[in-house]
């Protein structure tokens, strides 16, 4: 299937409208690719513009989350040995319930990563969390606990961040680690595991989230890893297929534009581009293309707006391609270490830096930084999770403060 901008917009349209207000209910949006459609943002702000900021308890990099007027986060205490799951009042930061959840053997994370680093999901009944070794668990919208499941141990001392997504009626689990790794599906209503798939031994941890897609009338759910890319049916958690990466961690989540998946590797390796839809090995049968990528590691993931493919490095090498052949139009060095994903809005891409700077720019055949916005000088706090954009504002989280920027 052929997947055209204005088919993207319609399906966001459609998954936004549905409600009274905008929702950002999952991590990087309602398809999980970093599109919005809403109420127009600010493009360019300073330090005045912040409506509030509220420092959190514990520390975190989970990206902000909502239904309605409702903001969900994690957080976690004395170095993973408490967790916590909780809800801010969007319009003034206010908390509203918080629930702790003890880890009694947290083990280690690393230092790029924390011991909160995958982001809730939320339906407008209940909001799930995956606190890797402390479980993955269920709470309707007032913070009451509905269900909880242990996953696993999740060995070595690299941490996870692969949050959680809906799939019709299942709720569903990337559990890679070091070791035996696997991807799991349960039930919503019950926490029951409906299937578990395994995912082979894996030598590092696991940080790719899901993102389920349509392949002409089949469903696909598209799992990043450190040998690629695998396709899994979202019913049923059976195998559709693999394409082989270059270099990879997984970190960086897929693009889907144009019936094409996109895809960095985490470590430094080809972009590469595939088309859904095969059997088993598609590593040179689906492969639409390669480009070589810069010498540097990727985190952030890549993002298509129009017939544009963008993405940047840790170290701010940003860099522009045709979406349909990964011929590369530009690439420019910007100040920065980078560690968050970008989203789009009316055509234009917001990323934000570990300083807490965010730029946009408009994508197209060259650099066109149409600002960079500060929230003043913030010392000591690190901004690693990705930016939510909800009705007309952006949630921009630190480790330990969360801030609303807005026209006021």
């Amino acid at each position: 299937m052929k997947q055209t901008p204005s088919l993207l917009l319609s399906c966001l349209a459609l998954c936004l409208t549905s409600n009274a207000a905008e929702n950002w209910p999952r991590f990087r949006g309602p398809l999980g690719t970093g599109h919005h459609v809403g109420a127009p943002l600010p493009t360019q702000w300073t330090a005045d513009n912040i409506l509030w900021r509220v420092e959190l308890k514990g520390e975190g990099h989970s990206a902000p989350v909502n239904w309605d007027q409702r903001i969900f986060l994690t957080a976690a205490l004395d170095k993973g040995a408490v967790r916590l799951v909780f809800a801010l009042d969007a319009r003034d930061g206010k908390l509203l319930w918080e629930q702790q959840i003890p880890c009694d053997a947290p083990g280690k994370t690393h230092k790029m990563n924390s011991f909160a680093t995958p982001t809730c999901v939320t339906d407008g009944q209940r909001v799930v969390a995956f606190l890797d070794k402390a479980g993955i668990h269920c709470f309707d919208l007032n913070g009451k606990p509905l269900w909880s499941q242990k996953l696993g141990d999740f060995p070595g001392p690299w941490g996870i961040s692969a949050s959680p997504v809906f799939s019709g009626n299942l709720v569903i689990q990337n559990c890679d680690a070091q070791g035996a790794s696997f991807i799991v599906a349960l039930d919503k209503n019950t926490g029951k595991i409906v299937w578990r798939t395994p995912r082979g031994e894996k030598p590092m941890g696991g940080w790719g989230t899901p993102v389920e897609i349509r392949a002409g009338a089949r469903a696909e759910l598209i799992v990043a890893g450190e040998h690629g890319l695998d396709a899994y049916d979202p019913a049923t958690g059976k195998s559709l297929w693999f394409c082989k990466g270059f270099n990879g961690r997984g970190e960086p989540g897929p693009e889907f534009a144009h019936g094409l998946i996109f895809m960095f590797n985490g470590k430094s390796g080809d972009i590469y581009a595939v088309r859904p839809g095969g059997s088993g090995d598609v590593s040179e049968t689906h492969r639409a293309w390669q480009t070589p990528r810069p010498k540097i590691r990727d985190i952030s993931s890549p993002i298509v707006v129009g017939e544009y493919l963008f993405g940047i490095d840790m170290k701010g090498s940003a860099t522009t391609y045709e979406a349909r052949t990964g011929k590369v139009l530009w690439s420019e060095k910007i100040p920065g270490a980078y560690s968050a994903s970008p989203f789009e809005s009316r055509g234009l891409i917001y990323i934000n830096n570990e300083a807490g700077e965010t730029l946009v720019i408009r994508p197209g055949p060259k650099l066109d930084l149409v600002s960079r916005n500060s929230l003043g000088e913030r010392k000591g706090e690190l901004f690693r999770a990705s930016s939510a954009p909800i009705n007309g504002r952006i949630y921009i989280r630190s480790d330990r403060a969360l801030y609303c920027v807005g026209i006021k």
